[in-house]
């Protein structure tokens, strides 16, 4: 691992000075090992003095997207700290990071969601008369129509694609499958990338490598999580939203706009994939007033 020698020196300070128990000094080296790998593998980092705190709030968003306990979430939050401070004592980076926002609050926090006109701004945004603006206009609109996490979307395949009966087949956590509605701007979208781009892609390739993946890369490969993020950040960018927005928002908003327009919870629960219906109640925050006018036109007593 890149970062491995800090790690370990970071370790055995834990070991010595915080002289915390055995369990609790595993789930820390776990905890940073995957923050240090997103460093090393996502943002293509290879010293701490390069980390910055948009590298720290998108592995916090990553982690959002994974839907860990709160308590675990606090746990890599406090790892990531004091890693950081320990670093600059250790002259590994001349600052922390992790001391710019307060990284709890940021974690603890439920996402922003995008209007349904900002959703439509940034979808728009893709230039459609490029190779890679035609596949980035199918990813944001599949993002926004089918509510799937990122690492569902890079790994989705050609076989997944039911469009003759409108839907996609997510493979989620667990390979625990889901069939989801795609809608006809997706549908339409992701069609026009496969006839006129994909196959454009897969001859810069050897094809065994990525001939079943759905969105590639223009080299010919698949798409990894960090591209996503670039692409999602780029078109926000231009349309000017203001937001911060990232991958997961897509999700969020899709959940919440569902919600507000009327559809059931176990629905929504169903295409998000989530095993438990409180974990959807999460996710999506109707406003107040809506439910306030859903309970007076339908409660007989209201």
């Amino acid at each position: 691992m890149v970062f491995d020698r800090e790690l370990k020196r970071y370790m055995q300070f834990v070991k010595v000075e915080k002289g915390l128990a055995e369990n609790s000094t595993l789930s820390y080296e776990n905890d940073l090992r995957r923050y240090l790998s997103f460093l090393a593998r996502e943002c293509r980092l290879s010293d701490l003095g390069g980390v910055t705190l948009q590298h720290i709030e998108n592995f916090l968003d990553d982690l959002a997207e994974l839907e860990l306990s709160p308590s675990t979430i606090a746990r890599n939050i406090s790892s990531i700290r004091s890693f950081h401070e320990f670093a600059v004592v250790e002259k590994f980076a001349e600052a922390n990071p992790a001391e710019l926002v307060d990284l709890p609050k940021k974690a603890e926090k439920l996402p922003e969601v995008l209007t349904a006109d900002e959703v439509l701004s940034i979808i728009e945004m893709a230039d459609r008369t490029t190779h890679a603006g035609i596949r980035d206009a199918a990813i944001l609109e599949t993002l926004y129509a089918t509510g799937m996490r990122v690492s569902e979307l890079t790994g989705l395949e050609l076989d997944n694609l039911f469009f003759e009966i409108g839907f996609i087949r997510v493979i989620g956590k667990g390979n625990k499958e889901r069939l989801v509605p795609v809608g006809e701007h997706a549908q339409k979208s992701i069609e026009h990338y496969i006839e006129a781009v994909r196959g454009q892609f897969m001859s810069k390739k050897d094809r065994s490598k990525s001939d079943n993946k759905l969105f590639l890369n223009q080299r010919g490969g698949p798409l990894s999580r960090m591209s996503i993020w670039n692409i999602v950040n780029k078109y926000a960018e231009r349309a000017e939203i203001e937001k911060n927005v990232y991958p997961h928002i897509f999700r969020h908003s899709f959940a919440t706009h569902l919600l507000e327009g009327g559809a059931d919870l176990r629905a929504v629960q169903e295409m998000l994939g989530h095993s438990s219906i409180m974990t959807t109640e999460i996710y999506t925050h109707v406003d107040r007033s809506l439910l306030h006018q859903v309970h007076k036109e339908f409660h007989p007593r209201a």
